[in-house]
């Protein structure tokens, strides 16, 4: 892929994000705080039981490319905003399909926790679910909608902790989180 002509403005109309200034007083003391007002999101960690594979998402990010990262393409869990009037679980049931390519039954899909993200400026809700999959589920080969030009990347689970520890790849703390969950759920039930 090649990136060209690349140029931050600021927002005008914004659709996803909004950036606002915080005043409030702590303590007594008057303070104020850039903050930015986002979607909260939904991501799912899927395990492909035949290939022993996580399946993950590779997408161009160009918050990543704006920071002086060379690529800008980044791993990632299969996600997206809470952005619909249905449950989280419909939301992740429409993002693997959309995204990967599989279509889950929704009583498939576990909810593992929610957190929250970027806490220092957005401050945004991730609710993070788990489920398993394999190619009897596959309908289409995903890559998102819209041209969101999203690879389906199969990464082996012996392969997982060495992505984990990989200074070169952009990869969300949200995915390091769902590894670790997972390999301490096995860990325990071993």
């Amino acid at each position: 892929m090649k990136i060209t002509d690349f140029s931050i403005q600021p927002l005008i109309n914004p659709r996803f994000v909004f950036t606002s200034l915080a005043t409030y007083y702590q303590n007594g003391i008057k303070k104020s705080w850039e903050i930015v007002k986002a979607h909260d999101s939904v991501a799912v960690l899927l395990y492909h039981t035949t290939k022993n594979a996580f399946v993950l998402v590779k997408q161009f990010r160009p918050a990543t490319y704006a920071s002086a990262h060379t690529t800008g393409m980044s791993i990632e869990l299969c996600a997206g905003i809470v952005d619909k009037n249905f449950s989280l679980e419909k939301i992740v049931q429409e993002e693997i399909l959309e995204e990967c390519g599989y279509d889950v039954e929704l009583s498939k899909i576990t909810k593992i926790t929610s957190f929250y993200t970027s806490v220092g400026f957005a401050g945004s809700k991730q609710t993070l679910y788990y489920a398993e999959i394999d190619e009897s589920m596959m309908v289409s080969s995903g890559g998102g909608i819209d041209h969101e030009m999203i690879e389906v990347v199969y990464l082996d689970i012996n392969e997982a902790k060495k992505l984990m520890f990989d200074d070169d790849t952009i990869k969300t703390p949200g995915l390091l989180f769902a590894f670790l969950w997972w390999f301490n759920k096995r860990e325990i039930s071993i």
